[in-house]
């Protein structure tokens, strides 16, 4: 090849959106295979409604597909085109049960594919049948609840890539009151969705759910009332108006929901309640979101240092000039990638306070153990949920 200069056009700069990779969504789905272009246990990651319509699956799809469209649908009426979405088809006869239990495997070719970069997987059926009912709705829900814990931490333990899940309430019977209560289910990886955008539906719209968190940064919470109303005119609670639908008794017992304010148009999402109670530390999307992110970037920082050669003192402890050049290693990380983009609750008053805190005690007997222990702590955002005000007349 002669010398030469070669100039390329960049593109992009000008109005292009950049989601972040904090949001990468992946669909597991009741489906049906439309020739060789969208096959059943084979993912396929979409950046736009256009794309995943080119798999054969668009508006003019019926039966178990079209519910599968209408989520990808949602999901981009919320997400902003280029927002990575893995969608995988799974046999409609294949149960949500066995969809989400980790034994079956049904759901780890999705997550294979990704090579970890999924960080929130939703669970869509088509109920079929009769269900049985674990009081308002189907026994397949509080199932899939469990499993997908069990799934998540699994995956996290042995691939280091934590994710949440979203599940829908199934064929709910429209009774708020007999809903199982999910704040005693010790699930803080799984939220349930409920409440759609058609009347009387037997899921719940987790795309819109899901597309929403895509778009927002990790500490942003769900019910948020800046950013905007759901991005559908019409929202249901069984076969009833969201408002109608006891949204406060179903917030109550952990479940998400759309709501109304006085006063503004629009529905909102209730909260970002994880199934498992209040006062966990992980009980919100944003929490789990956010200490998620922070795992994900300590285990890439620290990886590098696995059978790396340790200095030690005369006692055969860590060096101290070591252990604060891990910790700096971690802080540096979470910081440039987390405080800088406004993930952590740091004191804009205090320079000192960067929202992360890395510490390695250096009294270790490495030479004995090999084992080198770290405490890593990030600082949470509060969240204005509950908002008291006295008003009175002004005398003087």
């Amino acid at each position: 090849m002669l010398p030469r200069v070669k100039i390329t056009f960049e593109n992009g700069a000008l109005g292009g959106v950049s989601p972040s990779e904090d949001g990468v969504v992946g669909l597991v789905s009741h489906a049906a295979a439309v020739g060789t272009t969208f096959v059943l246990n084979t993912p396929y990651l979409v950046t736009s409604l256009e794309a995943f319509e080119k798999l054969g699956v668009d508006s003019e799809a019926s039966g178990v597909n079209a519910s599968l469209y209408k989520t990808v649908k949602e999901f981009y009426s919320e997400a902003p085109d280029g927002t990575k979405l893995w969608v995988m088809g799974v046999a409609s006869t294949t149960t949500v049960a066995n969809i989400t239990d980790k034994t079956k495997n049904n759901i780890k070719p999705l997550l294979e594919a990704a090579r970890g970069a999924i960080n929130i997987l939703m669970v869509k059926a088509v109920p079929g049948g009769t269900p049985t009912m674990d009081g308002s709705v189907d026994k397949e829900t509080t199932t899939a609840v469990v499993n997908l814990q069990a799934l998540a931490d699994s995956w996290t333990e042995s691939k280091y890539a934590p994710f949440l899940c979203l599940v829908e309430a199934l064929s709910y019977s429209g009774t708020a009151s007999s809903l199982p209560d999910l704040t005693t289910k010790e699930c803080n990886r799984v939220a349930v969705v409920l409440g759609d955008t058609v009347s009387g539906s037997k899921g719940a719209a987790v795309g819109l759910v899901a597309g929403r968190l895509a778009s927002v940064p990790v500490q942003r919470s769900l019910a948020r009332v800046r950013d905007g109303a759901i991005a559908s005119e019409e929202m249901y609670i069984g076969g009833v108006v969201a408002e109608n639908g006891d949204p406060d008794v179903a917030n109550d017992l952990g479940y998400i929901v759309p709501r109304t304010f006085v006063g503004k148009s629009g529905y909102y999402w209730s909260d970002d309640r994880t199934a498992t109670a209040a006062s966990d530390d992980y009980g919100t999307i944003a929490r789990r979101r956010t200490i998620d992110k922070a795992y994900r970037i300590a285990y890439q920082t620290l990886v590098d240092e696995i059978a790396d050669e340790v200095p030690v003192n005369a006692e055969g402890k860590l060096a101290a000039y070591h252990c604060k050049g891990v910790e700096t290693s971690v802080e540096s990380a979470i910081v440039n990638s987390m405080t800088s983009e406004g993930n952590l609750g740091n004191d804009p008053d205090d320079a000192s306070d960067l929202g992360v805190q890395c510490y390695i005690d250096p009294d270790q007997d490495i030479l004995a153990t090999s084992r080198l222990e770290a405490s890593l702590k990030v600082k949470p955002y509060g969240y204005s949920k509950y908002i008291d005000v006295k008003l009175g007349f002004k005398t003087t």
